[in-house]
């Protein structure tokens, strides 16, 4: 199934998404209030009498615009951390993002004038389903709702100010989320799910989630050691190499440009970039 969080008629709602329409399931009387009280309350999957809208008829939010905790996993694939120079470690490397960085799909990024220095980095997101603390990797999957599409971008100067990740990764309209939220059956293979980041038509990142030097399973499995996870709470998973950043010369995003974050069997993110005003 794939679920979607939008904005019609002045009204935020969700839904279930079929074909080009979008099921309103946020419109029925006895319904979950948005997407992640849905996921809370174990209602996905509800029927009943809900008008349909066409997709070109809204405007998409942040798949889960309002989650508690926001987890990005930093150089976790090989090739980013080998152009980084990071060393190896034994485990991830975590940073936290706020939910008022969220875009949806039909959002555009917006690079703040203080900074030139706007990066992509496509991932996967991972949504909390079932939340848990100290959850067994075996057990970390089944506390999964489904994955989606993510831009974790970045500006790199402010993110390179001290050793802290925490300004460069915050500042408002840089995280865009969606367009849908997919659910794992959906998926035969993740291991095999690529992700693909493409700017104004060139490819520039290009992975596998194989090549993840800390599997999704054990990424559950640490944050839920450090902290709750809930229903709804997301987890950025790592972007692969080919970062603006690391390239000779750098690539920045600027006004104008087309960032699209392209994952097998999951999606396609599109976003335009726009100057602060």
């Amino acid at each position: 199934m794939r679920y979607v969080s939008f904005e019609v008629d002045g009204r935020a709602s969700w839904g279930r998404v079929d074909g080009n329409e979008i099921i309103d399931l946020g419109a029925q009387p006895d319904a979950p209030e948005d997407l992640k009280a849905a996921i809370t309350a174990g209602k996905l999957d509800m029927v009943g009498d809900s008008p349909r809208r066409a997709r070109a008829s809204v405007r998409l939010l942040p798949v889960v615009p309002n989650p508690s905790k926001i987890f990005c996993v930093g150089h976790n694939y090989e090739s980013h951390r080998v152009e980084t120079g990071r060393d190896k470690t034994k485990h991830p490397s975590i940073f936290i993002r706020f939910a008022d960085t969220l875009i949806g799909a039909d959002d555009a990024i917006v690079r703040p004038a203080v900074s030139t220095s706007l990066d992509f980095e496509g991932e996967l997101a991972v949504v909390i389903g079932k939340g848990g603390r100290n959850i067994s990797e075996s057990e970390a999957m089944s506390h999964v709702a489904g994955v989606a599409c993510f831009n974790d971008a970045s500006l790199r100067d402010w993110q390179w100010h001290t050793n802290q990740f925490t300004p460069g990764k915050n500042f408002p309209g840089t995280a865009p989320f969606g367009p849908e939220l997919v659910t794992l059956d959906e998926i035969a293979d993740l291991d095999k799910v690529q992700v693909i980041s493409v700017l104004n038509g060139q490819v520039m990142q290009s992975a596998t989630l194989d090549h993840m030097l800390f599997p999704i399973p054990l990424i559950i499995a640490y944050i839920s050691t450090f902290t709750p996870l809930s229903p709804g709470d997301v987890i950025a998973t790592g972007t692969p190499g080919g970062v603006g950043a690391k390239r000779n010369p750098p690539v920045w995003m600027k006004a104008g440009d087309t960032i699209e974050v392209r994952i097998s069997g999951v999606g396609t993110l599109v976003s335009q970039i726009v100057d602060e005003a």
